[in-house]
């Protein structure tokens, strides 16, 4: 198979990953988990939102948390922003990457952020006008690219066409979410493909969801399609407080131990990833979701 020889991890545990947690998890313990995950070969990180602390309460403490956080040169740490008045706070803190956020399902948008698609993008796009006078690097996610839990099967034309207006508005990448689990191999192939006809193949990540157990399937699949960045989330912890049934996010041990085997090189240390998830995982009182985790645990010590 014609694999990328590397693939870059997007960390997105300490925001995707905890934002959903009912129990408020501590500040000192998101800012252990980045700085413990800042030592393991990651170069990218998604650190914190800067929300509403009444829409995500778990993530009131963005400011501080990114304040910090050790910074190693070399790990770009990113945050999530939804409007102008977030971007204001992102600045003040220092952040030097964005990511803004969309679905791809009318219905979806009216649940998470209540309003349109068209109106979300409107919305967010004094945000990337703002970056991009500060030299931000602009991410923008959307969600449900392979289903909706309101409208179901999503079209790849839709998420080509949304693709593109995020990319024309200076946009750098955006990540396609399958937000609630529910893509195939064949889907995700099928929708890579249409998109990186309008997106270069290098401004195209992969997020997904394990709700059906299909992630590693899908990463593989998009590898195949030339997919070389890919989101997941230490312990595969996350989920979407919008999304009912959806669970976590794909775990990092997971795609650590699929790009491994296939001889492609990360720069990540799998058992300090392993290590890190247990931490997180006694700190939230839960069982760590990765089974490559919880098998690799007792060679990691």
């Amino acid at each position: 198979m014609n694999f990328p020889k590397q693939v870059t991890m997007v960390e997105v545990g300490p925001r995707d990953g905890l934002q959903n947690e009912t129990i408020f998890v501590p500040t000192e313990v998101k800012i252990k988990l980045i700085d413990q995950l800042s030592v393991s070969g990651l170069t990218r990180i998604e650190a914190t939102s800067f929300v509403s602390a009444r829409a995500i309460p778990q993530l009131a403490d963005g400011e501080f948390v990114f304040q910090n956080i050790k910074k190693p040169s070399g790990i770009r740490f990113s945050a999530l922003v939804p409007n102008e008045l977030g971007m204001e706070k992102a600045l003040k803190a220092g952040v030097k990457e964005i990511a803004v956020f969309t679905a791809a399902s009318e219905t979806f948008n009216q649940r998470n952020i209540h309003c349109s698609i068209a109106e979300s993008i409107e919305r967010i796009k004094p945000v990337m006008e703002i970056a991009k006078n500060h030299d931000i690097f602009i991410r923008a996610y959307i969600s449900c690219v392979l289903g909706c839990p309101y409208e179901g099967t999503i079209s790849p034309q839709k998420v080509t066409a949304l693709s593109e207006e995020l990319i024309l508005l200076g946009a750098d990448e955006i990540s396609l979410g399958d937000t609630i689990g529910v893509g195939t191999p064949k889907q995700t192939q099928q929708l890579i493909e249409m998109v990186k006809q309008s997106v270069p193949v290098n401004q195209l990540a992969l997020h997904c969801h394990d709700t059906y157990g299909q992630a590693i399937a899908n990463i593989y699949a998009a590898l195949e399609c030339g997919i070389s960045c890919f989101d997941s989330s230490i312990a595969g912890l996350g989920g979407c407080p919008y999304a009912q049934g959806a669970t976590g996010n794909v775990a990092t041990e997971d795609v650590l131990y699929l790009m491994h085997g296939l001889g492609i090189d990360t720069g990540v240390d799998i058992y300090q990833i392993v290590r890190t998830g247990e931490m997180i995982c006694k700190a939230l009182g839960r069982p760590n979701q990765s089974k490559v985790g919880k098998a690799l645990l007792g060679m990691s010590k």
